[in-house]
């Protein structure tokens, strides 16, 4: 008895991404359209940074523990970057430096969810999101709203419990850009309910269509209910850093440093060195890179077009304007988890099953989320041709 789990996690969704990373060690030559990243690694000036850190400062001064809430450098860039770059009003936020937005969604959640509240997450949801509610004690609320959500059906779904809204844009897995007027409409619903607006914009820099990025952190006076995630993951290619950061209510920070302090001390100040040197360099040094992933955007639709003409039964939900990401429906009795085994071991071409974000599934109906950010173009030839070949067999 003593070694086994507490019977609360039975109830925590199992994560997604080890599960089909074993899959594809059954096929070694297995290509991924699963998991979110992208195919390049950060600015050169980080690792210069890096080797400067550890071969020009006092050897102690890495070695330490540093601020709780992340190094002074470090967050003024950031200040800069989400009150400048981004145009947040900061008036009345505090920041925080966090291993990943992750963490950092993990440490709101902590803060802000007593057992049995709630908070709603517009379908599709992100996993971790609704992972990191349940650890909490709480409960995620599905919320069939739309792909751009509707403020109204989140306003029906709001109860005594709820704590607040989470919305992301560009979205993953939907790579779905909510245009600004919608945020901003969900963004003044928690203020008038006395919710707290959760956004994570992770992917703020991958926008490829007309709708521009737009942060609900920007409106005036939204700073005492505005949560702001963001991750130096995705757009500087720093995934393996497990760096990112958020703008919170100043009244939230104390709970904060609790979780920050028993979590992780402190952010790794060679780390934040790093981070430093990545915002430095900017989204002018992102800008190239995410326009050729336009490109893999553009060929990924030309080969659901082919496939669409080979009659395979696919379907896309939503136009990926932003992130790196297209959610697929296809047409198959076969259960999701079993289409995606299949996919693996029989063609060589990993998904993730559209269930994993609340997509709902139905007789001869199956979800999948597509991620074109990891692979070059030869490589996502290849496995967009092996998955436009296994799903008309399998369908």
């Amino acid at each position: 008895m003593a070694t086994t789990a507490a019977s609360r996690l039975a109830g925590v969704i199992k994560p997604v991404i080890p599960q089909v990373a074993a899959l594809m060690q059954r096929r070694p030559d297995c290509l991924s359209l699963a998991q979110g990243m992208v195919d390049w690694g950060p600015p050169a000036a980080v690792g210069a940074a890096v080797r400067a850190a550890l071969e020009h400062q006092h050897p102690a001064a890495l070695d330490r523990y540093g601020p709780l809430v992340g190094d002074p450098a470090f967050l003024e860039v950031i200040r800069q970057e989400l009150g400048v770059g981004r145009g947040l009003d900061l008036d009345g936020s505090a920041l925080l430096v966090t291993a990943g937005s992750n963490m950092a969604f993990n440490a709101i959640a902590q803060v802000l969810i007593d057992p049995g509240d709630e908070l709603l997450l517009p379908v599709p949801w992100y996993f971790n999101h609704a992972m990191a509610v349940q650890l909490a004690g709480g409960r995620p609320v599905p919320v069939a709203a739309g792909l751009i959500p509707d403020p109204d059906r989140l306003a029906a779904a709001i109860g005594p419990r709820c704590r607040g809204i989470v919305t992301t844009s560009p979205n993953n897995p939907s790579g779905v850009v909510i245009p600004a007027p919608v945020l901003d409409a969900i963004n003044r619903l928690c203020a008038e309910r006395g919710l707290v607006h959760i956004h994570d914009e992770a992917y703020a820099e991958f926008v490829h269509g007309p709708e521009p990025h737009r942060s609900p952190g920007r409106l005036s006076g939204s700073a005492g209910h505005t949560i702001t995630l963001s991750s130096l993951s995705k757009a500087y290619g720093m995934a393996g850093w497990r760096l990112g950061y958020m703008a919170v209510p100043e009244a939230l920070l104390p709970a904060l440093v609790k979780v920050q302090d028993t979590v992780l001390i402190c952010p790794p100040l060679l780390n934040q060195q790093a981070g430093l040197a990545a915002l430095e360099a900017g989204p002018t040094w992102c800008a190239p890179r995410i326009e050729r992933l336009g490109d893999r955007r553009r060929q990924l639709l030309k080969a659901l077009g082919q496939a669409r003409e080979a009659e395979v039964p696919i379907r896309l939900l939503a136009e990926p304007d932003g992130a790196f990401y297209a959610l697929l429906e296809f047409t198959t009795d076969l259960p999701s988890w079993t289409l995606i085994e299949r996919l693996v071991l029989e063609h060589g071409v990993a998904l993730l099953p559209g269930e994993c974000f609340a997509l709902p599934t139905g007789p001869g109906r199956v979800g999948m989320r597509l991620s074109y950010g990891m692979l070059g173009d030869v490589e996502l030839d290849r496995a967009l041709g092996r998955l436009i070949t296994g799903l008309k067999a399998l369908g």
